[in-house]
């Protein structure tokens, strides 16, 4: 098997840990984490330092690459581009859980995590760097686009078109042939029935805009982990 590093040693990292040792396609040798001490361990597996040693730890580990195991869908993307500009040629794994299922022609991107449960149905596409959370549906010719996410028991209608950065929350539903536009957050247990614009947090049922959101803005629910508030620095 090829050695992976997984880049996050935080409650996230722990699910993609575990989705890929169920996958058995990769040994993963450690962690890469930018605030958790080098040496010190996550289920198991070492801290072998920041995205600064890649090019040590792959020449010492024969690294074939990894994955980002980081929630927040913005800051997902600054861990790419911090590693893309210390190892230029470093390879991006995608993962699917053993239990997910996935149709007939659909396309997964780099970078991608399909956990336990979940469905990519025929004909969809998901972009690179995206996450499909515990049990979520992204039904027929659906469209997820780059570094945006399903929460757990998410259930989207087919034709369904999801933006660059937008995530939807724990629970919620989502009619056929609706459109979510970029950077926009979609609140748990919501019912969205009409298409919903860039930039904006949503929420209910149904859904309704209750305010404009910036570019990089958290959402995730007690997001203090000090990995994450330093991903930008």
């Amino acid at each position: 098997m090829k050695n992976i590093v997984i880049f996050g040693a935080s409650s996230h990292g722990s699910v993609v840990l575990d989705c890929l040792e169920k996958e058995g396609r990769y040994r993963v040798v450690g962690f890469v984490d930018s605030f958790k001490r080098k040496g010190s361990f996550q289920n198991g597996y070492e801290i072998l330092g920041t995205e600064y040693d890649l090019p040590y730890l792959c020449d010492v580990h024969n690294l074939y690459g990894g994955i980002i195991a980081i929630g927040d869908n913005f800051l997902r993307k600054h861990i790419a581009d911090k590693v893309k500009k210390v190892a230029p040629d470093f390879n991006f794994i995608s993962t699917v859980h053993p239990t997910a299922l996935l149709g007939k022609d659909i396309r997964l991107g780099k970078g991608v995590a399909v956990l336990s449960g979940a469905i990519v149905n025929t004909n969809s596409k998901v972009g690179d760097f995206c996450i499909l959370n515990t049990n979520s549906v992204l039904e027929h010719d659906g469209v997820m686009q780059a570094y945006s996410s399903l929460a757990p028991g998410v259930y989207t209608g087919g034709n369904f078109r999801l933006g660059n950065f937008s995530a939807i929350g724990l629970r919620a539903n989502i009619i056929d042939n609706i459109t979510v536009g970029e950077h926009t957050v979609i609140g748990a247990g919501s019912l969205v029935v009409k298409n919903i614009g860039p930039f904006v947090v949503a929420y209910g049922a149904p859904a309704r805009v209750v305010r404009q959101r910036s570019k990089g803005e958290k959402y995730l629910s007690g997001e203090k982990n000090k990995y994450v508030r330093s991903a930008l620095n």
